[in-house]
């Protein structure tokens, strides 16, 4: 992967930090995690536009975005679920918040139930949640 732009990683950062604030969520403890994935998102904003997850597989990622939104950081899974599965938005120790994921949801395999140490902050479209299988069934 090139390097990013020194603008898109500063916008990149910039965003991190509000909506760390925002979300009521740490970076990771390990500043390296925190980089990597700063890193890989300004390099999608250099390349794309828009901030594409930079730690899923896409088979092809101008498709990915053309599809719809569902990777562009913040995700789907952040807004709803406020669980960030790239470990950019988590508690202080680390952790990504599962409190809110279905049961059946890998992340409930992986880390157990990590509570929400900040309720009252985040998880803008838990409104969400549930519409699109609603909006199949009918």
């Amino acid at each position: 992967m090139d390097q990013p732009s020194d603008k898109s990683l500063k916008r990149m950062w910039t965003y991190f930090e509000k909506y760390s604030e925002k979300t009521g969520t740490s970076g990771h403890p390990d500043q390296g995690v925190t980089e990597a994935v700063v890193t890989g998102l300004a390099a999608h904003v250099d390349e794309f536009g828009r901030p594409l997850c930079p730690c899923n597989f896409y088979p092809d990622k101008k498709v990915e975005l053309e599809r719809s939104r569902e990777w562009v950081c913040a995700c789907d899974e952040m807004k709803r679920y406020k669980y960030c599965h790239c470990l950019l938005f988590v508690t202080e120790e680390g952790l990504p918040i599962t409190e809110y994921l279905p049961e059946d949801h890998e992340g409930q395999a992986i880390y157990g139930l990590v509570k929400d140490p900040t309720p009252d902050k985040g998880r803008e479209a838990r409104h969400k949640i549930g519409q699109e299988a609603s909006s199949s069934d009918s």
